[in-house]
């Protein structure tokens, strides 16, 4: 893990995957920039590669994640995501493990500890419970506990929120630095208060907001319900 990341809770991370890019992608992300002052909700972008550069360069309030990284080192390794060009580009860290792109135990943990070798953070998404114990057990900067078959759905599972303080409680008693973030099927404003109310210090989205009619206005209402339900649950 590496050290001062800069996050503090709430906060909020904004996974674009492959639904925008280029001039479009530069667009929301200013508009996350400012949103991320206005409400004071630290916001994590993990863009595509190719736009990470220029992604850093016009932001001053974002956190830009790479999607993907490999454990290559510099040298042979073509089609890899060589993590010192990630460094180099301004990434500040990089997912690992999404359900899109998942990684074996072992190259995980390989992949963790060239992050850490290099100065990024890592948010490494965890399926089950038996996954977030494990994955904390590699100590990353952010878990993020999201079930696979919800990803994209537009639609949470109102019956796992319960069980939402048991599971940082679980990831703090291994990792004790390591935040987690709960996600999965964020459509709405009212999806990411109730997750926030319920006990997460992060929650975030990728098809709620990229997908909606106004991809602005939804992130706006995203980003408020954040900083409301934090503020309504933490007198």
């Amino acid at each position: 893990m590496i050290p001062d990341l800069a996050l503090k809770a709430p906060f909020f991370e904004l996974g674009p995957k492959a639904y925008i890019f280029g001039d479009d992608l530069l667009a929301l992300a200013k508009h996350a920039d400012n949103l991320s002052a206005q409400y004071d909700v630290r916001i994590i972008l993990s863009p595509q590669a190719v736009d990470i550069p220029r992604l850093v360069h016009e932001t001053s309030n974002l956190l830009i994640f790479a999607q993907h990284m490999d454990p290559v080192r510099i040298g042979r390794g073509n089609g890899s995501v060589l993590p010192e060009a990630l460094k180099a580009a301004g990434a500040v860290g990089t997912m690992l493990n999404h359900a899109e792109k998942p990684l074996s135990p072992d190259l995980l943990e390989e992949t963790i500890l060239r992050a850490d070798e290099v100065g990024l953070a890592t948010l490494v998404c965890a399926g089950d419970l038996p996954q977030v114990e494990r994955v904390s057990g590699l100590a990353p900067n952010i878990i993020i506990a999201e079930a696979p078959n919800l990803i994209g759905a537009g639609s949470t599972a109102a019956d796992d929120r319960p069980n939402i303080p048991a599971i940082n409680r679980l990831v703090h008693s291994i990792s004790p630095e390591t935040r987690v973030l709960h996600a999965a099927g964020i459509s709405n404003g009212k999806d990411v208060y109730d997750i926030i109310a319920a006990g997460a210090e992060a929650t975030g989205s990728s098809s709620g907001v990229l997908k909606a009619a106004d991809p602005f206005s939804m992130l706006e209402e995203m980003i408020s319900n954040v900083r409301m339900a934090w503020d309504q649950t933490h007198r």
